[in-house]
């Protein structure tokens, strides 16, 4: 099981972006679009900075993404991924994580489990 913390900042342009300093590619793959910046809206109920617990395996009280489909490489590579509910609530949104993700599981994962650890 790998499991980290990161941090996500929204600049004053509305903009989600992951912080991730070991990150070496375009730093423009940092940033949250295509339903990942709906869902950190969602999560961090309109604070300009969340920090999550995230694994590839499931660990008390965190949340689910699901694994839609993995996306093709031209298209930006990564997961196409699924949010059924948060807090119990009926959310219905997919979302697009790059292969940022790939960079820092090692693989796109079937399931990320997430949890607020600090907003």
């Amino acid at each position: 099981m790998l499991k980290r913390n990161f941090k996500f900042h929204k600049n004053d342009k509305g903009e989600w972006w992951l912080i991730l300093p070991e990150w070496k590619g375009d730093p423009d793959d940092l940033q949250m679009i295509e339903g990942a910046d709906q869902w950190l809206d969602i999560i961090s109920n309109d604070i300009k900075e969340v920090k999550l617990e995230m694994s590839d395996k499931y660990f008390v009280e965190s949340e689910t993404l699901t694994l839609l489909r993995i996306r093709e490489e031209n298209f930006g590579g990564g997961g196409i991924y699924y949010l059924d509910t948060y807090e119990s609530k009926k959310v219905d949104l997919k979302l697009w994580l790059c292969d940022v993700t790939s960079f820092v599981f090692d693989c796109i994962p079937q399931k990320l489990f997430f949890k607020i650890i600090d907003k």
